[in-house]
């Protein structure tokens, strides 16, 4: 069974501004990346030893930067410098793999062109955090990543639900439901991410959406979690290439939960009479 790892608080704030810190986000996101490549290369056949062997050297080049991210206690300098180039041709060949299946020019393998979509976009804000960390107020940032990770979670269901053979039609019964609840999660986050660019002094529904989405969120995080461990102990019939996808949107979960229990409270200091 895998460890869980660490649980990380990524954003700091003060005086009313969040912004994140670029090392514990590598750490997090160069692990994703890592598993990423894995799971494209599971997901590729047989057929396409090229696009297998080179998604291998991304998850290989990826391990070797994630050990040296543990070593220092900063993101400068060569090391941040060959994470970005590392994430850049990754984001080109994710891009490359779904313009390939969106032009019938591939097998598709069992790597889904929503799912290819899916991780570049994931690969896209870890480049953006590398590159440009701006410090942003606590209502803003908030909105952003409730519409970003709320997608995300959205998106998880729905490849599980497809990933699950139909004879689980009790978990695939509660997978459609958590579809049904993140898509209302995830229109209601745009909207209020659109309201919010008149820049209200105080935002108050967002304070109560917020807790709504951090307990559908932690009910989500234990279902995958449930699913993991029901793979690990070969009591899942599905075709998940391997348990390690069902921890992989587990943490993702975790993480999307630390960031709104360190961003919420910014939230109700600087943005609420609540």
């Amino acid at each position: 069974m895998h460890d869980k790892p660490k649980s990380t608080e990524s954003p700091k704030c003060h005086d009313c501004v969040c912004e994140y810190n670029r090392l514990e986000e590598a750490r997090f996101w160069t692990r994703i990346m890592m598993e990423h490549a894995l799971f494209i290369k599971l997901g590729l056949p047989a057929n396409e030893p090229k696009l297998r062997a080179e998604a291998e050297d991304f998850k290989e080049k990826f391990a070797r930067l994630l050990e040296r991210l543990e070593l220092v206690d900063k993101l400068k300098g060569d090391l941040l410098k060959d994470l970005i180039r590392a994430v850049e041709a990754f984001i080109e060949f994710k891009a490359f793999l779904l313009k390939l299946l969106i032009q019938c020019k591939a097998d598709p393998g069992s790597n889904y062109p929503l799912l290819l979509d899916h991780i570049r976009r994931e690969a896209e804000r870890f480049l953006g955090l590398l590159v440009s960390p701006l410090p942003q107020d606590p209502l803003t940032l908030l909105l952003q990543q409730e519409a970003f990770w709320l997608r995300i979670m959205k998106e998880h269901i729905e490849f599980v639900i497809h990933l699950l053979d139909p004879s689980e039609r009790e978990l695939i019964e509660q997978a459609e439901a958590f579809r049904i609840t993140f898509s209302r999660l995830l229109e209601t986050a745009r909207d209020l991410k659109s309201m919010a660019a008149v820049m209200p002094r105080r935002f108050n529904t967002v304070i109560c959406f917020t807790q709504e989405v951090i307990n559908h969120t932690m009910q989500l995080r234990n279902f995958k979690a449930a699913a993991f461990e029901l793979a690990e102990l070969c009591k899942l019939l599905s075709i998940v290439s391997t348990p390690l996808l069902l921890d992989h949107i587990r943490r993702e979960a975790d993480k999307f939960l630390d960031e709104l229990g360190v961003l919420l409270p910014e939230v109700k200091n600087c943005s609420s009479n609540c």
